[in-house]
């Protein structure tokens, strides 16, 4: 698929295809769909700040991306000194729609997601959608968009600790891992682990019908998809996943 046939536009300037952007399919695992955090924040993205979701069409007019960020106010009070949260994915979501509620100005922009859609994927189409947030950042006058990136092959081996798997890198320099190497070739650098980006806490009786797995045990758990092994308390009767990103920074 060749970068001119696509199309990239923002919600802001198509709300017509709100549908079609919101309802692409994606491959995102299952235990993410279970993140309180996200299930309360990201859908708002799309209504409540539409020119930060670009989607791109294919000479038919299908959506076959898209890309979602998020302004907000690194440098505010009260928030590490313009350190890059620990909390990631979640807390830049609430932060956002803090701010947006508050009227503060924001100074940053970080990337919450770039989504294939099945059958297009392997094309180059999230390295071009990457360009694309990052243009549209600048545009709207940012010096940089950060993001809290979910490595894509981390979950081949969950046992290994971010920070061990982030810095690791082929010859040529790049990162070992796909995504974050996509990442890298834009200009981004490695600044910081965000360690607990993602948190899923449920029963044991809905991690077994989420997985399939009897989560019989106490102790860790590795769940297809998942960057970390699930914590079980069978005694307790919960199981509480932690997903670690990497905290990515380009400088526009």
């Amino acid at each position: 698929m060749e970068s001119t046939e696509l199309k990239v536009s923002s919600l802001a300037e198509r709300p017509d295809m709100y549908r079609q952007v919101v309802e692409m399919p994606d491959t995102w695992p299952e235990l993410m769909q279970h993140d309180f955090t996200g299930n309360a924040h990201y859908d708002r993205i799309a209504r409540e700040l539409p020119e930060y979701v670009l989607f791109a069409e294919d000479e038919r007019g299908e959506i076959v991306a898209h890309a979602y960020s998020v302004p907000f106010a690194l440098a505010a009070e009260g928030r590490g000194g313009g350190e890059l949260p620990a909390r990631g994915w979640d807390q830049v979501l609430v932060w956002a729609f803090q701010d947006l509620r508050a009227g503060t100005r924001p100074d940053t922009v970080s990337a919450i997601s770039i989504v294939v859609s099945p059958h297009a994927q392997g094309t180059g189409l999230s390295g071009r959608m990457l360009a694309a947030m990052r243009d549209n950042a600048a545009a709207h006058g940012f010096r940089e968009v950060v993001a809290p990136v979910r490595p894509s092959a981390k979950h081949l081996e969950p046992r290994t600790p971010i920070a061990e798997y982030a810095y690791r890198v082929r010859e040529d320099g790049l990162p070992h891992d796909p995504w974050l190497r996509v990442h890298a070739r834009a200009g981004a650098t490695v600044v910081a682990m965000a360690p607990a980006s993602m948190c899923v806490a449920a029963s044991l009786e809905e991690w077994r019908a989420w997985t399939g797995l009897p989560f019989d045990r106490t102790g860790e758990v590795e769940v297809p998809g998942a960057l970390t092994p699930v914590r079980c308390d069978l005694e307790h009767g919960y199981g509480v996943y932690v997903e670690p990103n990497v905290w990515m920074r380009h400088v526009l």
